[in-house]
């Protein structure tokens, strides 16, 4: 089995919409697919390092000599594959998001924004997003489908997207599972015990955000993904390792007060 059990089903998690603005906000690179100009009806798919608008649209740093750019210039309809990094031996138990909408390119004051944000996430393409046949793009998100893993899935309507904020933790989600996951593996398993009722052998912390955090656990030899919520929202790394800290104490001492 390779995780496609779930344990705690009721802790709260963010919704659809905040999950896939974190996913988007937190990615780099995704897979862009156009209409073929060359091939009509067919799709082709490219790879596409993407900054992201305040409103959750991705950009983009295109050339006109580029296929996907001839493609989206002559129909301009598109979609843009994000997935988290695979972290496990099933890439189809990691989190996507699939974005639709028409890329149009961006002119005069309101290329500005775009480009400074862009160039932030991507520091090479300064090399060459002044030349004269680069331009910046914008997919203007009208729908979207995000899959957070086997059993979760759905469209998520785009002002919702739109309106919603990437997670507090986003940008400290990697240091805080490399921390957990390197000095306190025991301490993730008691907390499956202590809060997800689940004795397991050995548990790795997936995901984190600020309502709980998502543990990949062995249990009598099958893998489950197990939810755990904090006992309050956090929305710093600080804030994170107090609750996690709290929550340890308090596994610790259910695990010292059980029988046996």
């Amino acid at each position: 089995m390779t995780g496609r059990d779930q344990a705690n089903r009721d802790a709260p998690v963010p919704s659809f919409a905040e999950r896939a603005r974190t996913l988007v906000h937190t990615g780099r690179i995704g897979t862009l697919a156009s209409h073929s100009h060359r091939v009509p009806g067919f799709p082709f798919g490219s790879v596409a390092p993407y900054g992201v608008d305040p409103r959750g649209c991705p950009t983009f740093l295109f050339s006109t000599m580029a296929m996907h750019t001839q493609n989206l210039l002559s129909d301009g309809r598109a979609s843009l594959l994000v997935a988290e990094p695979e972290t496990r031996d099933d890439p189809l138990a990691v989190a996507r998001v699939t974005l639709l909408g028409s890329v149009v390119r961006l002119a005069g004051a309101d290329s500005i924004p775009v480009r400074d944000e862009y160039l932030r996430r991507h520091q090479n393409a300064r090399q060459w997003a002044s030349f004269g046949d680069f331009a910046f793009y914008r997919l203007e998100v009208a729908d979207l489908y995000y899959v957070a893993g086997f059993g979760a899935m759905g469209w998520v309507d785009a002002a919702e997207y739109h309106a919603a904020q990437p997670d507090p933790l986003a940008e400290a989600a990697e240091s805080i599972l490399a921390h957990m996951n390197a000095d306190h593996r025991e301490a993730l398993r008691l907390c499956c015990r202590a809060f997800a009722g689940m004795t397991v052998d050995d548990a790795t912390m997936t995901a984190v955000d600020r309502l709980g955090f998502r543990v990949h656990a062995q249990v009598a030899g099958h893998w489950k993904t197990i939810r755990i919520a904090f006992p309050r929202e956090v929305r710093s790394p600080e804030a994170t390792r107090a609750a996690l800290v709290e929550m340890v104490r308090q596994a610790r001492e259910q695990s010292k007060a059980a029988p046996g």
